[in-house]
This record gives structure tokens, C-alpha cells and sequence, in this order.
């Protein structure tokens, strides 16, 4: 995807900061959130085994909750613990065609998960020991991972405490 140049890219950046002097508060002028949080966030799978078996077997975030999609008949709803109360879930609907994911609007640019040092090295070597392809601290983003799971969901494991972002704490206390 071409990326803007010269005064198309000094437009996006005035544009930038004009939203930012508007909009974003300072931590003691923002109101509370209206919600308690994410309950989940579910994304379509092509095949429900292969995916249990990237995030509970691979990853290992333990599979909680395996039912039929209230929805639609046939289709199987399944869930993955994936820490502090959060849910990531899956849906399959057979007999639809499922093209490749594609970086558009309304679309999932990543899914970015927090993990400790321990966890991010750990998954690096399982990712370079099973020969998968990731992007990473070769671009120069020392603290993250990037990869695709099987369904071509963009994963991004991101070295960094939960409500930080790029070393700054973002969000109020550590809930960790």
C-alpha cells in the first residue's frame, strides 16, 4: 500500500496533531470509561482444530468454552483465556467462502497481546525452532513480534506491560 509523501505526508501530520490538541485529555481531565472492558473479541476461523491448536497448543492460551453459534446452525463458537478476565473468540461458518484477510477498513490491522520477557522469548524460539515467519526486532521494534495464525489474522506479540505503550504508562494504574 503506497504510503503519502512530501506534502500529502505533512498533511497527515498536521492533521495528526490537530486531533491530538483537541481530543486527547491529560490523565487527570479524562472521565472514567462507560464499560468494564473487552468481554471478547472473536474473529472468523477457516477450521476450528487447527485453530485450537496454533493458540492453546502453540501459544498456550487455554481453550474455556466450545458451543454451537447462537446465529447460525452448525457454526461452533469457542473461546481462549488469554488473561486478566479477557476473552479471545472464534467462530467457523461452514459453506461460506472465506478469502484472505486483507488490511482494509472495518478490517483487523493486528491483535496486539501483552507478554513478559520470559513468554516473548519463549514464543520467539517455538516461532524460529517451527521455522514460522514473523517480522519483528529486525525492524528495528525490539519489543515485538509480529505473525500471522493460521486463519491470516495479524498477531502482534507486543513485550510490554499492560496500559503502556512505547515505554509510557497510558492507561491509570498497573493491573498486572
Amino acid at each position: 500500500m503506497p504510503q503519502p509523501e512530501v506534502a500529502e505526508l505533512e498533511a497527515v501530520q498536521a492533521r495528526r496533531e490537530l486531533l491530538k490538541q483537541s481530543y486527547l485529555r491529560a490523565p487527570e481531565d479524562r472521565p472514567p470509561t462507560t464499560v468494564r472492558g473487552i468481554h471478547h473479541v472473536a474473529f472468523i476461523c477457516r477450521d476450528v482444530e487447527e485453530t485450537i491448536r496454533f493458540y492453546q497448543e502453540f501459544l498456550g492460551f487455554p481453550l474455556v468454552e466450545i458451543v454451537e453459534n447462537r446465529d447460525y446452525r452448525g457454526s461452533t463458537h469457542f473461546f481462549f483465556d488469554i488473561g486478566h478476565g479477557n476473552l479471545l473468540g472464534f467462530f467457523d461458518f461452514p459453506g461460506h467462502d472465506h478469502p484472505p484477510i486483507e488490511e482494509t477498513i472495518g478490517g483487523v490491522q493486528h491483535l496486539a497481546l501483552s507478554v513478559d520477557a520470559e513468554r516473548f522469548a519463549a514464543a520467539r524460539k517455538k516461532l524460529d525452532d517451527a521455522g514460522a515467519e514473523y517480522l519483528g526486532p529486525d525492524r528495528g521494534v525490539e519489543d515485538s513480534l509480529y505473525l500471522r495464525d493460521p486463519n491470516g489474522v495479524p498477531l502482534e506479540l507486543y513485550q510490554e506491560r499492560l496500559g503502556v505503550f512505547n515505554g509510557e504508562r497510558i492507561l491509570g494504574a498497573d493491573p498486572s
